[in-house]
């Protein structure tokens, strides 16, 4: 049987699975999550050191459906250079950066690798499919108020292009003329506007987005600026406080949001406000995205794990219900985004590009 092989490497898990095209569309075959203890992968130097060890464990999730022939791979798109949205087929090119000059260390940066070495094995094709660095950011989007430090774009764009795609065909409208504002709530928040397709806006992870069950997201610069040089951290310290043990975290001691609605449940005033506050500056976010698209939406898109939670669902929807309808796609499933990425290249519906590639301002 002809298929597709998801791969969607996160910090401490990597997630494999195989979808048989139908089309633009896939049908799951088998998946499977290989959990990673944390100090399992303190072994490791760095990401690139992990991907050996990765590898041997989609060869192994591959050996178990002997059945299959692979006419794809798609990986999870790293912290790449400003790239447009769509599918990137993989080159060796594009592996050295994701192995060794990436903007960021994350993870998701040996998805291109990983799609890389199983394809070249299999003889089959290898991509990535809609990066974390998408940046399709219109010109006005960009300017800040300082030249030196001009506004870009890091943001969920897979899942939030595949929840574009959902809507348009709920609401059986064309996607490329969708007018949407997608809120991503997991362990880090991404709110965009998607206009005909393009994802114009954003509140980038660590620019101007809500604080997050474990990001600080945006705050006060100048205050920020005197703790740089206060002495009391250092710079890897800091990082830490801002993204990994920020915002719920740094405020209640506990990134799981269901373990701070328990805490409401039992009459805790600081984890209601907390929560509250969070969910505020994720309304107030989505209002400044819709104001991107005149507040002339089609619709507004709650996804993410957060999305799970009838308490999140609730505020916001009492929050947001004037703007535009509310729809609610819980969770991300990455992998069959990347799977339907694949897929739209396979039938021809959409033209994988080549890298290097350059962002194309909206």
């Amino acid at each position: 049987m002809e298929a597709i092989l998801a791969i969607n490497p996160g910090t401490t898990t990597t997630r494999c699975a195989l979808y048989a095209p139908r089309g633009g569309a896939v049908e799951l075959l088998a998946e499977e999550t290989f959990e990673h203890d944390e100090a399992e992968m303190a072994q490791f130097s760095n990401i690139a050191a992990q991907l050996d060890f990765r590898a041997a464990q989609v060869a192994a999730f591959l050996d178990w459906h002997p059945d299959v022939r692979l006419v794809a791979c798609a990986g999870r798109g790293g912290m790449l250079t400003p790239v447009p949205a769509g599918v990137i087929e993989v080159s060796d090119a594009l592996v050295a950066v994701a192995l060794h000059r990436p903007v960021y260390q994350h993870a998701s940066n040996l998805g291109a690798p990983l799609a890389h070495r199983i394809a070249s094995a299999q003889g089959a094709r290898a991509f990535i499919v809609d990066p974390v660095s998408v940046d399709e950011l219109a010109p006005v989007a960009r300017v800040s108020g300082f030249a030196e430090i001009p506004r870009f774009s890091f943001v969920h764009a897979l899942n939030i292009r595949a929840c574009g795609r959902r809507l348009a065909s709920d609401l059986g409208k064309p996607f490329d003329e969708l007018r949407a504002v997608v809120a991503h709530l997991g362990a880090g928040f991404s709110i965009a506007a998607l206009l005909g397709g393009r994802l114009v806006d954003s509140s980038n992870r660590m620019e101007s987005s809500p604080f997050t069950p474990e990001r600080a997201g945006g705050l006060p610069p100048l205050p920020l600026i005197e703790l740089c040089y206060s002495g009391r951290y250092t710079r890897q310290e800091l990082l830490n406080k801002l993204y990994g043990q920020g915002g719920v975290y740094g405020l209640l001691g506990t990134k799981d949001i269901r373990r701070v609605e328990a805490m409401i449940a039992a009459g805790d005033e600081r984890a209601a406000l907390v929560f509250e506050a969070m969910l505020y500056q994720v309304a107030k976010t989505v209002g400044a995205m819709a104001s991107v698209a005149d507040f002339d939406l089609d619709g507004i898109v709650l996804t993410g794990g957060l999305a799970n939670s009838s308490r999140v669902r609730g505020y916001l929807d009492g929050k947001l219900a004037r703007l535009a309808p509310l729809f609610t796609y819980p969770g991300s499933d990455e992998c069959r985004a990347l799977a339907e990425g694949a897929a739209r290249v396979l039938c021809g519906t959409e033209q994988a590009m080549r890298w290097p590639l350059a962002a194309q301002a909206a």
